[in-house]
This record gives C-alpha cells, structure tokens and sequence, in this order.
C-alpha cells in the first residue's frame, strides 16, 4: 500500500514539492550561516518524496541547547511558512475520503517543517 501510495503522492505533486524544497536548501546553502538551514530544509524535501510507510525518529541529542536553538531560528525564519502549507493541504485533502491518507501524510511532513533539527524521516 506505501508503494502505491508514494506512486501516487509524487505524480500529483511530491515530486515537484521535493525538488523545490531541495532547490530551496541549496540555495540557502550558499551562505556559511544558511549551510545548517539549507540541510534542513533539503532533508524536509527528501522526506516529501516518499512519505508513506515512513514515521519521524527524534534522535537522542534532539534536547541538546544547539538543536534547540537552530530549531527556534528554523520556526521564526522558514519552518512556520512550510509548516503553514502542509496544514492548508492537509486541511483540504482531509475533506474526502480519498484524501484523508495524503492529509495524514502532509501532517507527518508539518512536523518535520516545524522542527528538522535532531529529528529524521525513517
């Protein structure tokens, strides 16, 4: 069912909403003070690939201070706006049936925009 399910999400716009994510990130990439966010924001996108049969990990040093404050810069900065786009889409999709697997996937993906740092798409 998640092959099918990732079929479909990329051909109705995973696949362009990852490649603008990664686009994005390596274009944030190209300042030394945006290479942390530019990651992010690439993992953000290779995640919006193939989000079915994938769950978010929060890794062991997600508490540290550092992830803790680049994931408050990510909120102010980016994350808010991503996050934002995923809830509308999830909102719109949730309103049919058919739509309720691809809203539960753009909830998962809100999560990961909200906060990158110290978390991983497995």
């Amino acid at each position: 069912m998640s092959l099918l399910g990732n079929i479909i999400w990329l051909i109705f716009g995973g696949f362009f909403s990852g490649v603008g994510y990664i686009l994005g990130g390596l274009s944030t990439c190209l300042t030394i003070i945006g290479i942390p966010f530019g990651l992010a924001t690439i993992q953000v996108g290779i995640a919006s690939f193939t989000p079915f049969g994938r769950e978010i990990k929060k890794s062991p040093e997600a508490d540290s201070a550092l992830y803790q404050i680049l994931n408050v810069v990510w909120i102010v900065v980016f994350g808010w706006a991503i996050a934002l786009n995923h809830l509308l889409w999830g909102l719109l999709l949730a309103i049919t049936i058919i739509g309720l697997p691809f809203a539960k996937q753009h909830f998962k993906l809100m999560i990961l925009a909200l906060f990158p740092f110290g978390r991983s798409f497995e």
